[in-house]
């Protein structure tokens, strides 16, 4: 679509969901609202709080929500400021960066070319890449990356993820980044060996998607995108140009560090765009949700077949994810979805695949994981979701003295530390992505956290010393090692 046309799109406001809105919506809205408790509960600690409160608590600026019902956008509404300390509200056209909520709408993408013939799921990608090509693998046996792995993270691929890349400052190429060449601030893709061809997740997988679909389609990433899912979805406030275009910037949140200030630049740009490069809002992700389940449920076809949206919701190879989305429940309560992490802003977005329900939460401050989770499940419960609510969670009994053992700062990698401290009777982690946050006790090495949807479980050796831990969020682990005090 010609640039014109484009800004005429995201020019255009969304009609507002609740315009005319029942009682009972309005009902269910303020319920929504007035509901958040910590995601996992825990016995009698907590009553329910308002979103402000929530936003005052973990120091969120802003915060925008869309939910589905029906099949359709119920309500959507913003609440808070696009920038700390300034005054245009966050609305239903705020645009946030979608972070690797990205993933899906490229997976999507993709799966297009499949149904034109110009992909194949299980094709060796190399068949496809004419400007780079995958590193072979000379220690796992067979080896062979395709699309289906790419897709759904069981190519063994790295890396894990992208830091972007403040305003102002050089920004490589595609090549360079899959690669690793300066100014690229992240390995070269290579082959985890650990993991082989199980699931592992991978930005670097989704890069070299984005460089399949230049070398198949001969289209800039963000106009093939436009063209292919984008406007067909009637995503009018969506792009995947980095760095955003000054016109749009007006519409544009500015991502928060946990100090409650804003990025240098307002946020960062992010050439890897199939897996981070997304600018959107709650509304148009719900739009995406949507095609999904009508597309699975035979009602809808705008971007690909019914046979190609059930593949979609399919489990590959043993792993949490389809191709693109994750999955999670069962029966007549699964549900697909995915959340998002770059720098200064938090989003995730969750959908049953035969309920016609979901939410999708977007907001802009590196704290805004736990916000995000406490208001999906204000939703759950007002809709009335299926096997979702978390059960309050018994505490395990330890002796307090044992604390000290878990005390300690574990190195991810260079410049991502988490540091555990005790007070008291309480331990805390603090993390590159929060701030600090209590941590309550499962067993004896398993710990869960209330504020945000992650389990910390903590490794020892054979008598009893503690030497690293392990951080779940959702199908996804980070592996630490406990620095060594002198």
């Amino acid at each position: 679509m010609p640039a014109a046309g484009v800004a005429l799109l995201l020019s255009l406001s969304i009609a507002a969901p609740g315009a005319a809105q029942s009682n009972e919506v309005k009902t269910r809205i303020t319920a929504v609202e007035a509901g958040l408790v910590p995601i996992i509960g825990v016995a009698g600690r907590y009553a329910p709080m308002s979103i402000q409160e929530r936003m005052a608590y973990y120091g969120v600026p802003g915060v925008s929500i869309a939910v589905i019902n029906n099949y359709h956008i119920e309500w959507a509404k913003g609440y808070g400021v696009q920038e700390a300390d300034r005054k245009t509200p966050t609305d239903t056209n705020t645009m946030f960066q979608a972070a690797s909520v990205s993933k899906p709408i490229s997976s999507l993408a993709a799966l297009s070319l499949v149904q034109r013939g110009r992909f194949d799921l299980d094709q060796d990608a190399n068949q496809v890449l004419t400007s780079w090509k995958i590193p072979r693998s000379d220690s796992i046996e067979n080896f062979l990356v395709t699309l289906r792995g790419l897709l759904s993270h069981t190519s063994g691929l790295t890396p894990t993820g992208y830091n972007g890349y403040e305003q102002g400052t050089k920004v490589p190429t595609l090549i360079q980044v899959l690669n690793g060449e300066r100014p690229a601030n992240t390995t070269p893709i290579s082959v985890d060996e650990l993991h082989g061809q199980g699931f592992h997740y991978s930005g670097g997988g989704y890069t070299i998607l984005q460089q399949m679909i230049l070398d198949a389609t001969r289209t800039r990433f963000p106009d093939f995108m436009q063209e292919t899912v984008l406007t067909p979805l009637e995503m009018t406030h969506s792009t995947y140009e980095q760095p955003l275009p000054k016109r749009l910037r007006k519409h544009a949140a500015s991502g928060h560090r946990s100090s409650g200030r804003p990025l240098r630049g307002k946020w960062h740009v992010y050439p890897e765009m199939a897996a981070a490069g997304l600018w959107t809002t709650p509304g148009d992700l719900a739009r995406f949700a949507i095609e999904i389940q009508l597309a699975a449920a035979g009602r809808s076809s705008k971007v690909i077949p019914q046979p190609l949206a059930i593949e979609m919701l399919t489990p590959q190879r043993g792993g949490p994810v389809g191709l693109g989305l994750f999955l999670r429940g069962s029966g007549g309560a699964i549900r697909f979805g995915h959340s998002g992490a770059n720098e200064g802003f938090r989003s995730e977005f969750v959908a049953f695949v035969h309920r016609g329900q979901g939410a999708i939460v977007m907001t802009n401050s590196d704290t805004g994981g736990g916000l995000l989770s406490e208001i999906i499940n204000s939703v759950a419960a007002v809709y009335g979701w299926p096997d979702y609510a978390s059960d309050p969670k018994p505490l395990a009994q330890l002796d307090p003295r044992l604390y000290d053992r878990y005390v300690g700062e574990y190195e991810v990698g260079p410049n991502q530390v988490f540091s555990v401290t005790r007070e008291g009777d309480r331990l805390f982690i603090q993390t590159p992505d929060h701030a600090k946050a209590p941590v309550f006790l499962e067993s004896e090495t398993d710990f869960f956290l209330t504020m945000a949807d992650e389990r910390i479980g903590f490794l020892v050796d054979g008598v009893g010393g503690v030497t690293g831990l392990v951080l779940r969020r959702g199908g996804a682990e980070m592996r630490a090692v406990k620095k060594r005090t002198s």
